[in-house]
């Protein structure tokens, strides 16, 4: 049994296939469970078993995924086929059939749906990313190169930390507006997601066309995390790809 998450609101949209993996997923076990990287310490076969594995539950090949090395950047990429697209922390495509891969173990993943012009979208944004706005450069290079207006675009916000379980040092009074951090001692809460949110809000996406999960992947024992694991937890994917 693999499971699988899924989001209400791209249900709405038979043309997207989505799916965000867990832990859960042929039998796995400690440490790495149902694991979706390669650079963790994983056997590389077994990460290659399961990917296809959650691939194929999605009715799609593993040679028509693309990916991207993520390294908590601003930088956005349009594939144009499928593999690795390069360094980057978040991929736009209008072509069918390709898969965007984007991988996290608390770090907020936004997946987004242009169902006028057919373009999607998938975002890595942890704190670097959410520093660096990657979310709206995404929204902006959409806009610019793929004539997406805010009013018809879908997006979804997968699992991620919450607010309560992500501490930081004080520093991040420098990197972040006081509304996305809650003292705590001499450090802060940080939340991701809200700041996430507000950039989607703030392009002008309608409220109502935005889907935010109330999943905490520190909580929620059947989700990766990388807070509550080191450096034994695993990787999720976000899968999203266009029929």
């Amino acid at each position: 049994m693999i499971e699988i998450i899924k989001s209400n609101l791209f249900k709405n949209y038979p043309e997207i296939i989505f799916g965000f993996s867990t832990k859960i997923g042929l039998n796995r076990e400690s440490p790495f469970y149902f694991n979706m990287s390669k650079s963790v310490g994983d056997e590389n076969n077994i990460v290659e078993e399961n990917r296809e594995a959650f691939f194929n539950q999605l009715n799609l090949k593993t040679e028509n995924i693309a990916f991207q090395k993520q390294i908590h950047s601003g930088i956005v990429n349009v594939a144009q086929k499928s593999g690795i697209c390069g360094e980057c922390d978040a991929l736009i495509t209008n072509q069918r059939n390709i898969g965007l891969a984007i991988s996290s173990a608390d770090c907020a993943l936004i997946f987004i749906y242009d169902f006028k012009e057919k373009v999607i979208s998938g975002v890595h944004s942890g704190w670097r990313g959410t520093q660096q706005t990657i979310l709206n450069k995404t929204l902006v290079k959409l806009q610019a190169q793929f004539n997406s207006k805010p009013q018809n675009l879908a997006v979804y916000i997968a699992p991620s930390i919450s607010q309560k379980n992500y501490e930081v040092g004080s520093e991040f009074h420098h990197y972040f507006d006081k509304k996305y951090l809650l003292p705590k001692n001499d450090k802060y809460l940080l939340d991701v997601k809200s700041a996430n949110y507000d950039m989607l809000i703030n392009f002008g996406i309608p409220e109502q066309q935005i889907e935010v999960s109330d999943l905490c992947s520190y909580e929620e024992e059947y989700l990766h995390s990388y807070r509550r694991e080191g450096i034994k937890s695993g990787r999720a994917l976000g899968i999203i790809a266009l029929r």
